[in-house]
């Protein structure tokens, strides 16, 4: 039998092994480091469930000190902390936490895959890490082990320790303990602690109008906390109902109705007691937290160090004075700035009559119109930009102006009704006359008013009309502080600061303060503005009736509406606005009107008591002569009742009042010269 050759496989029957083995080859290696890893992944889980937890870090309260390094406050000195378990708490207050911090709570095992990979994209979109994927169990690890910084190597940490707490703990008992830890504001810890400051009840009979408002408070308590922000709180309680209803927790009904519940919310205690600058505390400790990327939690518990430029012996006057001229108006607020012009460092701030009844700032709130103490900033402008000077004059009289190309017009009155004939720029700032104001607005430019206004750091929303020349459009007293602090400065606005460093607790320093300085315009034109605001102190001008308490020379400008008060002003060695009315719905009558006065002189001598007072330095490129007010022009002794006036030097009148036959212009100088008072040649003395 002859021999057959073997049948060889088809070249497609080749490729189809290999194939076969290759698969067989990768499905074992596959399923061998599947087995390798799943061994691992037990050791590694019988491991961290064998290994205690972390001990919970040491908390450190961070303080706040004045600018002579008194302590003003140790933040998370006292903690106001109560336990509860988790069936003492109500299950609405369960539901809403759980629906607005972690929906999957129950399902996952201390991390969301999800949601981690959402916030990943996010960050390397941005290049930094902006958002988290934090579960509860994650917050809990967070807040008991590890720092607040924004790290990877943290978010692996806390994802490992997260994962140790559910091999070890329950998720009842994951949630419990997060419940009775998570930061309320206020120095207060826990649900239980907070439903008693809130509403005084238990945490077991919190409605769930209750309930939503509290659980939207971690995320945020210096912004969504009621004592700081009503709104700003029930605009998150409505956010925390509607995540409820798509999370399948509650209804739509039942939101729509709990948004509408009214909440009794009970006055804050912690603040019953007589405290020292609780509006400025507020103030720094959001700019704190804000500086430094801090959570309000992490800005309490990080033991930071924080040196403001607060003088407590100012800040104390400015509170002492408030109140007393506040007693007998139960209902009328008040708000006080006091900036150091040289420096920039605010040195005093009450922002209410009453922080525990009412945690709004009104010494930052922009709503209020400044009225009449509006109006230096438009003659600083006229004085620079138009040329105008201390002897331009205008008839005060009932006028009608036309604006915007004779389309619109504008019929503004003084108050009372009192006009007074031809008038100069001293006469306008002292009787606060308003034709004289708008007659320069407009022969200014308002828009160049505006942007002068710009440049003395006012940001509030101004419009180009008549009657911004009257004061009409809103300011915050910080900012008019601020302007005015450049009038005191010679013409050099030195930014606002009121942190000057912060420290960690290790002494190393995270922040210190560099205010910018820019020179706004020339010392003259100040100058020259400040010596006609100083006649608003006397007799016959608009503060003229504190003209006994103020010891030393002071310029400034009163301010009134229907509904507030102002008094700006300034010394060289401080800069105050002091604001009075109510805070809405209310007018404020003849005699509430005047207080402003009263409390910005009290402050101002009783601060400066131990500061000897001061003429403003008299700059260069200023000349002062004596002038006939009748007719703003140089005066002689046929001219009676001359004034030594101030102008920027080539603006001086250059005529005579009167011009008689066979009298020389050097008699008539001399003749005026005998005119002057001791007080006016005591000042050009002392300035020289």
């Amino acid at each position: 039998m002859s021999d057959m050759p073997k049948k060889q496989p088809a070249p497609e029957d080749g490729g189809t092994f290999r194939f076969a083995r290759l698969l067989k080859a990768w499905l074992s290696f596959s399923f061998t480091c599947l087995l390798l890893g799943a061994g691992i992944m037990i050791v590694l889980l019988l491991f961290m469930r064998s290994q205690a937890l972390p001990v919970s870090k040491t908390e450190a309260a961070s303080e706040m000190y004045d600018v002579h390094g008194e302590m003003i406050e140790a933040y998370g000195a006292v903690k106001n902390r109560q336990s509860v378990s988790l069936k003492d708490i109500s299950p609405k207050l369960l539901d809403a936490t759980l629906a607005v911090e972690d929906r999957t709570f129950y399902q996952h095992y201390g991390f969301d895959p999800k949601g981690i990979v959402r916030a990943a994209w996010i960050n390397l979109q941005h290049m930094s890490k902006v958002q988290g994927a934090g579960t509860i169990t994650q917050q809990l690890a967070r807040n008991l082990y590890l720092s607040h910084e924004r790290t990877w190597s943290r978010k692996i940490k806390e994802t490992y320790y997260a994962v140790q707490m559910e091999l070890q703990m329950s998720k009842d008992q994951i949630l419990e303990r997060y419940l009775n830890q998570i930061y309320y504001g206020h120095a207060t810890y826990g649900i239980g602690a907070a439903a008693k400051l809130f509403f005084g009840k238990e945490a077991k009979d919190l409605t769930l109008a209750e309930s939503a408002l509290l659980a939207g408070i971690p995320k945020g308590p210096r912004y969504y906390s009621p004592y700081y922000d009503m709104d700003s709180a029930l605009d998150r309680q409505k956010t925390v109902l509607q995540t409820m209803v798509e999370a399948g927790y509650i209804p739509q009904n039942e939101a729509d109705q709990a948004a509408k519940e009214k909440l009794l919310i009970l006055p804050l205690e912690e603040h019953k007691k007589a405290v020292t600058a609780p509006y400025f505390r507020d103030y720094v400790r959001g700019a704190a937290a804000d500086l430094l990327g801090l959570e309000d939690k992490e800005f309490v518990e990080s033991g930071l160090r924080i040196y403001t430029t607060m003088d407590l012996k100012a800040q104390a006057v400015a509170e002492e004075v408030v109140a007393k001229q506040l007693e007998k108006y139960p209902e009328l607020q008040a708000a006080l700035v006091a900036i150091d012009p040289r420096t920039g460092y605010v040195k005093a701030m009450v922002g209410g009559r009453n922080y525990a009844q009412n945690q709004y700032n009104r010494a930052l709130s922009s709503t209020r119109q400044p009225g009449s103490s509006f109006k230096p900033i438009v003659y600083l402008t006229a004085l620079k930009e138009k040329g105008f000077t201390p002897g331009t004059r205008y008839k005060s009289e009932p006028t009608t102006f036309t604006y915007d190309q004779g389309r619109q017009t504008y019929t503004p009155n003084n108050f009372g009704s009192a006009y007074y004939d031809w008038i100069d720029m001293r006469t306008a700032i002292a009787k606060s006359d308003n034709i004289y104001a708008v007659h320069t607005v407009l022969e200014t430019g308002p828009d160049r008013v505006i942007e002068m206004a710009r440049r003395m750091g006012i940001t509030s929303p101004m419009k180009p009309m008549p009657s911004l020349a009257l004061g009409t459009f809103p300011v915050s007293p910080y900012e008019m502080a601020s302007a005015f602090g450049i009038l005191a400065n010679q013409g050099v606005r030195v930014e606002p600061t009121a942190i000057v460093r912060i420290e960690d607790r290790r002494g190393r320093v995270l922040y210190e303060a560099n205010p910018k300085q820019e020179t706004v315009l020339e010392p003259a034109y100040t100058y020259v503005l400040t010596q006609l605001m100083e006649s608003v102190f006397d007799q016959g001008g608009t503060g003229s009736r504190v003209s006994s308490v103020l010891k030393r020379p002071v310029a400034g400008k009163t301010g009134t509406t229907d509904t507030d008060a102002w008094l700006v002003g300034y010394t060289p060695e401080l800069s105050t606005a002091v604001w009075v009315g109510y805070d809405k719905g209310r007018n404020i009558n003849n005699v509430e009107s005047h207080l402003a006065a009263p409390l910005f002189a009290e402050f101002t001598e009783r601060t400066l008591e131990s500061v000897p007072p001061k003429l403003f330095p008299v700059p260069e490129g200023v000349v002062s002569v004596y002038v006939d007010p009748a007719t703003g022009k140089l005066a002689n002794d046929d001219c009676p009742g001359s004034r030594l006036e101030t102008f920027v030097q080539g603006t001086e009148p250059t005529e005579y009042c009167t011009q008689q036959p066979g009298k020389s212009d050097a008699g008539k100088a001399g003749k005026g010269k005998q005119k002057r008072s001791w007080w006016e040649d005591l000042k050009r003395w002392w300035s020289s």
